[in-house]
């Protein structure tokens, strides 16, 4: 056996002399009561009376598998299956990008602009966990709201977070790089379109942690270093046939491209454009708003 007894308090023993060199103790010490809470059905107040309690055969072994992915530098998240965004608890593993807090900034500055009752049609593209379109979901409960995505292991984890959450939104699979994937759309009928699409150039691949790297779907993360806005270029196109007159359009970015980000919208047709610097200070969202409709420009 890999610990002395079947204690929880051995297992964080353990769990300490195995992943130091990785993990800070308060980082080592929160995924474990985590886990804990996961495994073993308690709650944050009863982990701490539970470290002399005997844990199974069972028990021991799951702890252990978790050490060995954690040794590996897989995310937390993926291990432990959930994630919490905005409030929600949401189904989290290697088919989708695992939802960050500054994604979690784009939700609430949408969210400000818009009043709880208010009835409007959103449509989150390259949704991914559809972290975003539930987000919207839960705060404005009147509204008609679509997770687009390309994955169809992403759809399905769409779908589960849609089952988990009780929100209705609705998934679908399409290929924001095609002009024929938006046929389904109507003209000038949304109110708003959000996105955070892939945006990393495959050069800056050596930048990246081998947790994110190793482990997180990559068509999620990386465009070719030629052609770093490729995404934002075909949703812009779109968005200025398919969002009402003065819709809006938000868009998480690349912080070194805000420049490039802002003329593209501009040659675009858009006005009102606004950069945002996220709690960190970089600058990771922006806001256009689109003035003509597809039936005034024609």
């Amino acid at each position: 056996m890999f610990v002395q007894s079947n204690r929880l308090s051995d297992i964080k023993s353990y769990y300490h002399s195995k992943l130091s060199s990785i993990y800070t103790e308060s980082e080592i010490n929160l995924m474990l009561k985590y886990l804990a809470i996961k495994r073993l059905g308690i709650n944050s107040v009863d982990y701490i009376n539970s470290l002399n309690d005997l844990l199974s055969e069972s028990d021991l072994l799951f702890f252990n598998f978790a050490m060995k992915r954690l040794l590996k530098n897989e995310p937390f998240q993926y291990i432990i299956g959930d994630v919490e965004f905005y409030g929600l608890e949401l189904n989290c593993d290697a088919r989708a990008l695992i939802p960050r807090p500054e994604t979690e900034e784009l939700v609430d500055w949408i969210l400000d602009s818009i009043e709880k009752n208010t009835v409007v049609k959103i449509v989150d593209l390259c949704a991914g966990s559809g972290c975003i379109a539930l987000a919207l979901k839960s705060n404005l409960p009147n509204s008609e709201i679509i997770a687009a995505e390309l994955s169809a292991d992403a759809i399905a984890l769409i779908e589960e977070n849609c089952q988990k959450t009780s929100l209705d939104v609705v998934p679908l699979k399409i290929d924001v790089l095609k002009d024929e994937a938006y046929s389904s759309f109507e003209e000038n009928g949304f109110d708003l379109w959000v996105s955070n699409p892939p945006y990393i150039p495959n050069k800056d691949k050596d930048l990246m942690s081998q947790n994110v790297l190793g482990f997180e779907p990559h068509m999620a993360l990386f465009v070719e270093d030629h052609d770093p806005l490729i995404f934002y270029i075909k949703l812009a196109e779109n968005a200025r046939k398919y969002l009402k007159k003065n819709g809006y359009l938000y868009f998480e970015i690349h912080e070194q491209y805000s420049e490039e980000m802002n003329a593209l919208l501009l040659e675009q047709g858009f006005v009102n454009i606004e950069l945002r610097k996220d709690l960190q200070g970089k600058a990771r969202m922006m806001r256009a708003q689109n003035v003509i409709s597809s039936y005034e420009s024609k």
